[in-house]
C-alpha cells in the first residue's frame, strides 16, 4: 500500500476507535480510490471490507453489502480463502439483520466450508462465523441445530478466552433448552 493510503487507512481506523465514523469513511473512501488508481487488487479489498464495516456502523447496509460483495469477487479471483470466508460471514450478517435468512445462511455455510477446510483456521474466526449462524438457526425455530452451533460457538470462544462469547454462548443455550422444554 503507497504510504498515503497506509496513512489514511491509520487514519480511519483511530476514527473508528475514537466513534468518528464519518472521519473514519472519508478516509476510507479516499484509500479506495488510491488502491483503484494503483491497481492494487488486495489492498483494494482490504480497504472495501473496512468501508464496509463503516457503512454497516453507520447503518447503510445497502452500501456496506456492496462493499463486501465486490471484496468478496477480488478474494475468490486471488485464493485467499481465509479473508473470502470473513467477509462472506460479514455478508452473512448483514443479510440476517435484513431477514434475508436463505441468503444469509448460504453466506454462513461457505464461510464455515472454508474454515472448517483450514486447519490454521484461528479458532476465535470459527467461533465468530459459527455464532451468526447459531442466530439464524435460532430465529428461525431450529432448535436442534442452534443448540450444537452454540456449543460449538461456546467451546471455541473458551479455548481462546472470549469471556464475553462464553457468557453470550451459555445465555443462548439456557434460552434454547428452556424453549425446547415448553415445547415438548
Amino acid at each position: 500500500m503507497s504510504q498515503v493510503a497506509d496513512k489514511l487507512l491509520t487514519h480511519a481506523l483511530q476514527a473508528r476507535r475514537e466513534g468518528r465514523i464519518q472521519d473514519a469513511k472519508d478516509d476510507l473512501v479516499d484509500v479506495v480510490d488510491l488502491c483503484r488508481t494503483a491497481d492494487n487488487q488486495m489492498e483494494l479489498a482490504a480497504a472495501l471490507t473496512a468501508l464496509g464495516q463503516i457503512e454497516r456502523d453507520l447503518h447503510h447496509l445497502d452500501a456496506s453489502r456492496q462493499h463486501y460483495e465486490e471484496a468478496v469477487t477480488i478474494y475468490r479471483a486471488q485464493g485467499n480463502d481465509r479473508k473470502l470466508a470473513h467477509t462472506l460471514r460479514h455478508l452473512g450478517d448483514i443479510h440476517r439483520s435484513e431477514g434475508r435468512t436463505e441468503v444469509a445462511e448460504s453466506y454462513y455455510d461457505q464461510a464455515l466450508t472454508l474454515y472448517r477446510s483450514d486447519k490454521q483456521t484461528p479458532p476465535l474466526e470459527l467461533a465468530n462465523a459459527i455464532r451468526g449462524l447459531a442466530i439464524l438457526k435460532h430465529d428461525s425455530g431450529a432448535v436442534g441445530q442452534a443448540k450444537l452451533l452454540w456449543t460449538e460457538a461456546r467451546d471455541l470462544y473458551a479455548i481462546v478466552n472470549v469471556n464475553e462469547g462464553v457468557a453470550e454462548s451459555s445465555r443462548r443455550l439456557a434460552l434454547l433448552s428452556q424453549r425446547s422444554g415448553e415445547l415438548e
